[in-house]
């Protein structure tokens, strides 16, 4: 009779458990349909630059069918960042991680750090995602590097220093080498501490794998002239600005939207 009513109880198990499995399948398909009908064939096919209200719009009548779609408050939040809209914006990315924080709390410190610049926000939000799935990338970046970025916004060089430093040593031991924006910004760092011997080190190994990398010519230039090397200052001051003329400047993704820290400005 035990054995009966175990095996009753298990199956029971079983049952609900597909159930569930199946009910929460066909909630991501009905999403789906939703998404496909207001996201893709709809807001899509206005330019949120010059038809921001119709983009809405489309996106808002998905989310009068099912307001749980985390994926469409993220697309009405998207082009209002890239419009430099930030608290605008804000409200509903706040909204996509509220519904699905594992998607959507990493992107949101990003934005934090990169364009709102509310970098303690970001730091926050960046430790968390830390805790949730350890230091992996964002948008070609660890998290480490955002974290370690929003510090050097925060004027807390040190800070920024250590984790820049042990996020590079990371990356050389897993790739051999770390990316040219990571010693970047190392060596700024070590720039706004005076410490222009080891910055101008650090550019250069920078330069070792964006020769061209104008912003960081800039930097050492300074460096030079610090130790009074001007006519090595002068040399390469002249070669930042051809470079610069010849578009090598910072390459991110995001740049046609927001000028990174310590981005070099120039005139034309």
């Amino acid at each position: 009779m035990r054995i009966v009513l175990s095996l009753f109880f298990f199956q029971s198990i079983l049952l609900t458990c597909f159930s569930q499995t199946n009910t929460i399948q066909t909630k991501k398909e009905q999403q789906q349909v939703i998404i496909d009908e207001y996201h893709t064939n709809c807001a899509t096919k206005f330019n949120y630059y010059y038809q921001m209200a119709q983009w809405q719009e489309c996106l808002d009548a998905g989310l009068k069918k099912d307001a749980t779609i985390a994926y469409l408050w993220q697309q009405k939040a998207m082009p209002l960042f890239k419009t430099r809209k930030y608290e605008a914006g804000m409200v509903f990315l706040d909204k996509a991680v509220a519904l699905d924080e594992e998607k959507w709390l990493d992107y949101r410190a990003f934005i934090k750090c990169i364009f709102a610049k509310t970098y303690k926000e970001a730091i926050v939000d960046f430790e968390k995602c830390k805790l949730m799935r350890g230091n992996t990338y964002v948008m070609d970046h660890t998290y480490d590097f955002h974290i370690a970025l929003s510090y050097l916004q925060l004027n807390e060089f040190k800070k920024a220093e250590a984790i820049f430093r042990a996020d590079i040593e990371d990356q050389i031991s897993k790739y051999k080498e770390a990316h040219y924006l990571d010693l970047f910004y190392y060596g700024i760092t070590l720039y706004e501490q005076k410490r222009w011997d080891e910055a101008i080190s650090i550019f250069d190994k920078a330069l070792g794998q964006y020769s061209e990398f104008s912003d960081v010519k800039f930097y050492k230039g300074i460096c030079l002239v610090q130790l009074g090397k001007k006519e090595e200052a002068k040399i390469i001051f002249e070669e930042s600005q051809n470079d610069f003329k010849n578009g090598y400047t910072i390459n991110e993704d995001q740049i046609f939207y927001e000028t990174y820290p310590y981005q070099v400005k120039r005139k034309e």
